[in-house]
């Protein structure tokens, strides 16, 4: 009798920790979502698609820092950031500025939309645009050259990271979108 009444507080408290664990992931999830909508319709991109993205790069983690120097949800990089400010006439900016979740988001997504825009295959620019976020706007025209369409460009891509990231990005993208 006491060996199963221990194994049933036991459950239960497994039950609770996973629960606990769920909501906390939901929270974190929905943390940024201001900042998300906020940059969505300033640069009119899918908000599914700059949460994917920041799912990808940080987890929702504001303070991320990559091993590279990027910064932040969307893990920037200097040269993207100092790209976004000058566009937007941002005087005095500095890449720690990116730390900042509002910048951060708002850089991302400014950048993201500029390799969207600029993509080869306009009928479905994302693979493209994921592409140039994450590798290299050199390595995604590259993968780009010589090709039809978004699905031939995503088997070109030759660097199994960035290829798994476009897929990635995209099919949390789509969830998102369901529970929108």
């Amino acid at each position: 009798m006491k060996r199963s009444v221990w194994l049933i507080i036991l459950l239960v408290l497994v039950v609770d920790a996973l629960l606990l664990w769920w909501w906390r992931g939901q929270q974190q999830e929905r943390s940024q979502d201001a900042v998300i909508i906020l940059a969505a319709s300033h640069y009119e991109v899918d908000p599914a698609l700059i949460k994917a993205v920041i799912w990808r790069e940080s987890r929702f983690d504001p303070d991320a820092r990559g091993s590279s120097g990027e910064l932040g949800l969307m893990q920037i990089r200097g040269a993207a950031a100092s790209e976004w400010a000058a566009a937007e006439k941002i005087e005095g900016f500095h890449h720690s500025h990116l730390l900042n979740a509002k910048s951060n988001v708002l850089a991302g997504t400014w950048y993201l939309k500029k390799w969207r825009d600029r993509s080869p295959h306009p009928n479905d620019p994302l693979p493209f645009a994921l592409a140039a976020y994450n590798a290299g706007p050199t390595n995604a025209r590259k993968w780009a050259k010589d090709t039809n369409s978004s699905a031939e460009f995503v088997e070109r891509i030759d660097f199994p990271a960035t290829k798994d990231y476009v897929k990635a990005v995209k099919a949390r993208r789509d969830k998102y979108r369901e529970f929108k």
